[in-house]
């Protein structure tokens, strides 16, 4: 029995159950004077409750950029990916949400002097937030407790894997590659236009803050559009609807080619701590319709393995992972099987995620990578050149690429060009091996992990049909 027709027996059964009950009661409860005109009880249809429940992450990004000051300092965010109750969206997109600092932990003397030595003394602090308020677009303010989940407050990017450019024998382009390709164009452009309702720091504005920071005192920010994920401690009402033969009657069918659902994973990943066959398992955000039908609504569960992980290793190899979907589980435990693959994904900018056409992922090395290590060398070099320029310039230049400001303070201070050659090599060589030699960072996608992932049927046995649907235009 197939999905479709397992749910529709089940709603079948409970209105006949609810039918009988109905006639059972009217036959042995019959008043002895009924009273004129009176109409047959009809049987109380079944509702679904429309409830955002416990551990749901909410995902908040900050509306402004904040300078960092004290306990209790205000905060303000908004909501950047919807959040529905089984097929009804509850909390849009732009929902305002309240929050605050709720610690600042002290910096270590061992950080500080670390910090010191590199012309940094203001070293950042780790800090906690909180959030507790929506206000929803209508006005209404719902009070919510929830913890903020590890991973959370980076800036994030919405990445996508390649296009394929696949045709059918005619030469005419695939369909399902055609729908695709649109589907993550669409994903994308929804988490631009989610982020453009923060004031984002534009370029100039970057580079200003680039050069603060780069001052040996400096104040500390949260950056506009920081990302955090917000896991809600008790569930979140919304009242419920019926669940009417109609409604019941699509769920678990078979999704159309080229369909794609919105999944937050619920196993994090590690390419340093993953294995080949580890389950994966991570739950629909935003139903999925087909011709106006509900096929997956929130909640739907999909269970999958990690099919591909290497670690990373030296010579600044990164870390990469492959995984893929085989089984989803709906509410009620009906399950089915699906052939699933990750097409998009959110990450951290400074991971520099890059996705295959095939949905593997892997963390590329920073890009400026070759930029600061040109400039290392670069002063390194010049830190040799004190018979030709004098040897103030060159002792400050090896100063400046072994220790920053107090290297360029000791260059000049200390008569001695070797000792600006010295540090001048030193800063040259670690920039080489940090960038180069060492290992390369490992892929990581913490719990609450935003996925596009494509779906669609398994491939049938020959001569079984599947029926297919087609994805509407929302």
């Amino acid at each position: 029995m197939n999905n479709r027709l397992k749910i529709a027996y089940k709603l079948g059964s409970v209105l006949l159950a609810s039918t009988l009950c109905g006639a059972a009661y009217a036959q042995d409860a019959t008043p002895a004077t009924p009273p004129e005109n009176t109409q047959p009880a009809a049987a109380a249809a079944p509702t679904i409750a429309l409830t955002v429940a416990k551990d749901t992450p909410l995902q908040i990004a900050l509306e402004k950029e904040v300078r960092l000051k004290e306990i209790g300092q205000a905060l303000r965010g908004r909501i950047v990916e919807p959040v529905y109750a089984f097929d009804k969206l509850v909390i849009p997109v732009g929902t305002e949400v309240n929050g605050k600092i709720t610690a600042i932990d002290p910096v270590s003397a061992g950080k500080r002097t670390a910090a010191a030595l590199d012309a940094n003394f203001s070293p950042a602090r780790k800090f906690q937030v909180s959030f507790d308020e929506l206000i929803l677009p209508d006005g209404k303010h719902i009070p919510f407790q929830a913890t903020i989940t590890p991973g959370s407050g980076e800036v994030l990017d919405f990445v996508s894997s390649a296009d394929e450019r696949s045709k059918n024998p005619s030469g005419a382009k695939d369909v399902a590659a055609e729908k695709a390709k649109q589907a993550k164009q669409a994903a994308k452009q929804e988490w631009r236009a989610a982020m453009q309702q923060v004031k984002a720091p534009g370029k100039m504005h970057r580079i200003e803050r680039y050069a603060v920071a780069q001052l040996p005192v400096h104040p500390q920010y949260i950056d506009a559009g920081t990302v955090y994920f917000a896991e809600l401690l008790q569930p979140l009402d919304f009242g419920s609807e019926p669940l009417t033969p109609e409604l019941a009657s699509s769920i678990g069918a078979a999704p159309p080619p080229g369909s794609f659902v919105h999944a937050r994973l619920i196993t994090p990943l590690s390419s340093g701590t993953s294995h080949n066959g580890d389950d994966v398992e991570a739950i629909v955000t935003q139903p999925l319709f087909a011709s106006n039908h509900l096929i997956y609504p929130q909640g739907t569960r999909l269970k999958g393995s990690v099919l591909q992980v290497r670690p990373a290793s030296h010579l600044a190899r990164s870390g990469q992972l492959r995984i893929a979907f085989h089984d989803m589980v709906l509410q009620d435990g009906v399950q089915g099987k699906i052939e699933a693959s990750l097409e998009s994904v959110q990450a951290g900018r400074s991971q520099n995620v890059t996705l295959d056409a095939e949905g593997g992922a892997q963390a590329a090395p920073p890009k400026t990578r070759f930029l600061t290590t040109t400039v290392a060398v670069g002063l390194g070099a010049v830190s040799f050149l004190g018979d030709t320029f004098g040897d103030t310039g060159p002792r400050a230049a090896g100063g400046a690429g072994g220790y920053k400001l107090i290297g360029i303070a000791v260059g000049l201070a200390v008569h001695s060009q070797a000792l600006g050659m010295a540090m001048g090599s030193f800063g040259a060589a670690r920039s080489i091996y940090v960038n180069f030699v060492a290992r390369g960072p490992e892929l990581t996608f913490p719990k609450n992990t935003a996925m596009q992932i494509g779906i669609a049927p398994p491939r049938p046995a020959p001569g079984e049909k599947v029926p297919q649907g087609e994805v509407p235009k929302r």
